[in-house]
């Protein structure tokens, strides 16, 4: 009779019963994140890439003329692969920043904490969407700029492209979760964003080459992780740059190693999230 008892009846209290990864449970949080923004899909991903659009209009209109160019490729190209980024960046930080912080204001943190999910599974769960969202805004705006008059968007290095917009996402992603950790109310996570994200994402050589800085300028931007992040998904477009791309490709892996360790790290010992 006792031979026959599940295992699960027999664990200790407190004691994991599952083994490796839940995929499951991965799966449907997942799921979840996902389709919880895509529910709102006009303002999660189509309103972002009509206002970067709206980005390229002004500054096409208002710097493109007369045949301006920035790092030997006509102005138009150089600032498009830019601005896909650019929105990528700011829907992760989104996405992330959303989850936990609406669980804590509502009292439904519970939804997430109780579950057999371990803490890199739902770290994992959580990103995942989070660079999902990312890649379907990056996906919307270079669509609606394939067409666009004046503007080329072709891939000439598709894996470096690929490389620096996961990792890109990710950094943010990353970032965005621990500010839902570290948030109380929107208000805080707002504060990030408008002082933090907007302007590190703004001045990062979006709309310029960094080289054209002044000297302490230019050191400033070499030490933002935004800049190697936007010039490396611009060298996978136009194939020039003005970054070190394998030293920005290795420190963007690099730091988001460290931000991981850092959700890890609060996420398992429940700071602001089990109190």
């Amino acid at each position: 009779m006792n031979d026959q008892t599940p295992s699960w009846v027999r664990a200790e209290p407190g004691k994991p019963t599952l083994n490796g990864v839940n995929w499951g449970g991965l799966k449907t949080l997942y799921i979840k994140e996902v389709k919880r923004f895509f529910k709102v899909q006009m303002q999660t991903v189509w309103a972002p890439a009509i206002t970067t659009l709206l980005y390229l209009v002004i500054f096409t209109v208002a710097l493109g003329r007369g045949g301006r160019s920035v790092l030997g490729v006509p102005f138009a190209d150089f600032i498009a692969p830019g601005l896909i980024i650019m929105a990528m960046l700011q829907s992760a930080f989104a996405n992330a920043s959303f989850s936990l912080l609406v669980g804590k204001m509502q009292g439904t943190i519970v939804d997430y904490l109780m579950p057999p999910l371990s803490t890199g599974e739902l770290i994992a769960g959580l990103v995942g969407a989070s660079v999902t969202r990312a890649a379907l805004v990056g996906g919307a705006v270079w669509l609606i700029m394939l067409p666009w008059p004046g503007v080329h968007v072709a891939i000439a290095h598709p894996l470096t492209v690929l490389w620096f917009g996961l990792m890109g996402s990710l950094m943010l992603a990353f970032l965005g979760l621990l500010t839902s950790i570290w948030a109380d109310k929107f208000d805080q996570s707002a504060m990030i964003t408008n002082f933090v994200v907007a302007p590190l994402s703004l001045l990062s050589g979006t709309f310029y080459s960094v080289e054209q800085l002044a000297p302490a300028f230019r050191a400033a931007s070499h030490a933002n992780p935004f800049f190697y992040v936007i010039s490396g998904f611009r060298h996978g477009f136009l194939g020039v740059s003005d970054s070190p791309i394998l030293v920005g490709a290795i420190g963007l892996l690099a730091l988001n190693a460290i931000l991981f360790a850092a959700c890890y790290a609060l996420l398992r010992s429940g700071w602001k999230i089990k109190n």
